[in-house]
């Protein structure tokens, strides 16, 4: 398994990824982040899947960025050549990989703003080679392990929300699903795009670098819980049940 979310606000695009690669009982750390910097063009891709698929995708879908480079004026266009390229590795490989019992499920979070997008943009694209792009509504997507880390965003983030407030969120929503999850762990990637900056951030942060926050965090949790107003829930340690109040019409 593995966790990847991208987050888009009014100011621009956030993104995380774990590294944490698992086949069979071996454990590896490897990036999961493919990055594209130039003038006026920039995105990244994070993906969830088969390491094999993923890598001889990204392997053919590099070949037409270099080669053809200048026609990519929108990142939808770009989006639809990598799924072409996804749907290109499901025709040579989707049958042995179904005979073996693995199966075709290379999702991915594609970012970014090129020339002609008014903003940065944020897609899913699925394994079949479509996509959907997210909005203001739920500015957010993740990939993976989805569940652990779904609360805290949809509790804490909004559209209007600072980057730096939102790569908090990030964080935090990485950190409730690798205390759940034994394949999601440490090192993260992020990367950090502006609005009309075409230049992505991308840093990784190791785990000696990230306890503090996660400490900070549990005991503010463990805070937050103590002073609760539950004086109504001290009813569920009486002996015995308390009488019905009787509805009287009006």
């Amino acid at each position: 398994m593995t966790f990847c979310l991208g987050i888009k606000t009014k100011y621009g695009l956030v993104g995380l990824s774990d590294t944490r690669i698992t086949s069979g009982n071996e454990t590896t750390t490897s990036k999961k982040v493919y990055t594209v910097n130039r003038e006026k063009h920039s995105f990244f891709i994070m993906t969830s899947g088969l390491r094999s698929v993923r890598d001889k995708a990204i392997t053919y879908f590099t070949e037409v960025i270099e080669d053809q480079d200048e026609s990519f004026n929108k990142l939808y266009k770009a989006v639809n050549e990598f799924g072409d390229q996804i749907k290109r590795v499901a025709k040579e490989d989707g049958e042995q990989l179904e005979k073996s019992g693995l199966s075709f499920n290379l999702y991915s979070i594609i970012g970014g703003q090129l020339e002609n997008d008014k903003e940065p943009k944020l897609y899913l694209l699925y394994p079949q080679g479509n996509w959907i792009e997210i909005r203001k509504g739920t500015p957010f997507v993740i990939i993976g392990n989805t569940g652990a880390g779904n609360p805290v965003l949809r509790r804490s983030l909004s559209y209007d929300d600072s980057l730096d407030y939102a790569l908090k969120c990030a964080f935090l929503s990485f950190d409730a699903t690798r205390i759940s999850a034994n394949d999601v762990d440490f090192p993260i990637d992020t990367v950090v795009l502006e609005n009309d900056r075409y230049k992505i951030k991308e840093q990784r942060f190791e785990r000696s670098e990230m306890e503090h926050i996660s400490a900070f965090w549990n005991n503010r949790i463990k805070e937050a819980i103590r002073e609760l107003p539950t004086e109504v829930m001290k009813k569920a340690f009486l002996d015995e049940v308390a009488p019905m109040v009787p509805i009287t019409a009006s």
